[in-house]
This record gives structure tokens, C-alpha cells and sequence, in this order.
């Protein structure tokens, strides 16, 4: 299982440091691009590692009822806090549950639902991605879309950051055969490749893209705030290449739309 206590250390300031931030917004707005495409109004869907809630309120807003999961009980707190906030609690349900426990939901008889996803990195604190493939699929009905946000193994932008701050361990990091220890868990880089053949017995990819390639990574967001025009056409230029060939592979995440068989 997940260790929670760190994830339960950065709810607090998550918002502040993620969600509010001029990096934070831009990248959750291309994945909103995604979602809204892949969910309709009226569907109910699984989310898992909600954080504090900002996507399930995104969709919730829309008409998309969000079955919202965390593993962590301080975000799972924020995320209630938030919804109720925005008032939009008779669309969404939040309940503390790890990734490894979904057939927890398969035994309480909860599905088939409409479709999953997962935003910014969640499955990357998940050692067997097969066997979470095979228990989301239990929970969706044939053909419902899932959408995938997983932080890859090669990031260009990474390399020359930490490259010109002295810093050549963390520029190749994510290279690191098993995965990286972070705060008393391990955060593993899967590729595209591999994140496909874990969910290929139960999915289709349906379509691929690329998130935070032309776009720095977060940990440039004091560059951004003194760029803030540079930054946006950047996002711009990378929204309209996002699903070329090779550039999904060079994002700071990459994002799949799968299909349930």
C-alpha cells in the first residue's frame, strides 16, 4: 500500500503551491480539455487520486457525476471542504481509498460506471499497474473512457533545468531502474509503452498526448511568473502538437484516453 503520511503533509499548501500556481493552472487546463471530451453530462465516473478535488468539481459543474478517491484522509478532507464550497455535493462523493484497494468498490456492488481517470501522477505511486488495470476494469462498463495523466520517464525540459543548476542527479532521475524513493514511498516513471501493456488485456488507447513539453515543469514557477506571455504561447504551441508522433514520449506527463473492451 501507499504511504499516506506525506500526501497527508502536502494537502495544506497543495492549492497554493499547485492549484493557484501560473503552472499548476495551465496544465489542468489541458487536462480539463481532456476530460470534458471523454465525459458527458449525466455519466458518473471514477476518479482516483483526487486530491484536493479540483477536477471533480471541474466536471461537476458540467453535469458529470464524480465518484471521487484519494488515499490520503487530509486530502480527502480538502477535497469535501472544496465541494461543498462550490455546492456541488449532490454530484459528487468522496471516500478515502488507495488505488490497490478498488475492488473494494467491485465488492460493495458499486458499477459498472461510465468511465475513470486519474490526474497528474497518481499511478505513479502504484508498484503493480497490471493489477490495478485489471480492477478498474471490473468497475467500468464495455467501451467507458478512461483518462490517464502519468508523469514519463524523459523530459527534456528536466534535463536542461537541473543541468544548469549543478544538479545532474535529478536531471536523469527518472531514468533510475525501479523507481525513485520520495518522502517514504517510491514514485516509478513508466513509459508510454509500458502504461499501454498494463492496461492492453482490458483497454484501447483511443488517443495520446503529451503535457508539459514545450510548457516547464512546476518547479519553474518562479521563471513562468516572470514570463507570463512567453508561458502561454508556449501552451498554445504545445496544445496543437500534443498528439504528434514522439512528442507524447517527451512530456513531464503524458496523457491516454483508453477505452474499456
Amino acid at each position: 500500500m501507499m504511504p499516506t503520511a506525506v500526501f497527508d503533509a502536502l494537502a495544506p499548501a497543495y492549492d497554493a503551491s499547485f492549484t493557484e500556481s501560473v503552472l499548476g493552472r495551465i496544465l489542468r487546463r489541458a487536462v480539463w480539455q481532456w476530460l470534458d471530451r471523454a465525459f458527458d453530462p449525466g455519466q458518473l465516473v471514477l476518479e482516483l487520486s483526487c486530491g484536493t478535488g479540483e477536477d471533480a468539481v471541474h466536471l461537476a459543474a458540467r453535469g458529470v457525476g464524480v465518484l471521487a478517491t484519494d488515499a490520503s484522509a487530509a486530502m480527502v478532507n480538502r477535497a469535501r471542504s472544496k465541494i461543498e464550497q462550490a455546492r456541488v455535493g449532490a454530484s459528487v462523493t468522496v471516500r478515502q481509498l488507495e488505488i490497490e484497494r478498488l475492488t473494494d468498490l467491485v465488492t460493495e456492488g458499486i458499477g459498472p460506471l461510465d468511465g475513470a481517470f486519474s490526474s497528474f501522477g497518481g499511478l505513479n505511486c502504484v508498484a503493480d499497474l497490471p493489477r490495478a488495470a485489471r480492477s478498474l476494469a471490473q468497475l467500468l462498463k464495455p467501451r467507458a473512457r478512461a483518462v490517464l495523466c502519468v508523469m514519463g520517464p524523459l523530459v527534456p525540459w528536466e534535463w536542461a533545468w537541473f543541468l544548469a543548476h549543478g544538479q545532474a542527479r535529478k536531471a536523469l532521475r527518472r531514468l533510475a531502474r525501479g523507481g525513485v524513493p520520495w518522502r517514504g514511498t517510491v514514485v516509478r516513471y513508466p513509459s508510454i509503452r509500458a502504461t499501454r501493456r498494463a492496461f492492453a488485456p482490458q483497454f484501447t488507447v483511443r488517443r495520446t498526448g503529451g503535457l508539459g513539453v514545450l510548457v516547464p515543469p512546476t518547479y519553474a514557477e518562479g521563471w513562468a511568473r516572470r514570463h507570463p506571455r512567453l508561458v502561454e504561447t508556449l501552451d498554445r504551441s504545445e496544445r496543437r502538437i500534443e498528439s504528434w508522433p514522439i512528442v507524447p514520449w517527451l512530456g513531464d506527463h503524458y496523457l491516454l484516453e483508453l477505452e474499456r473492451r
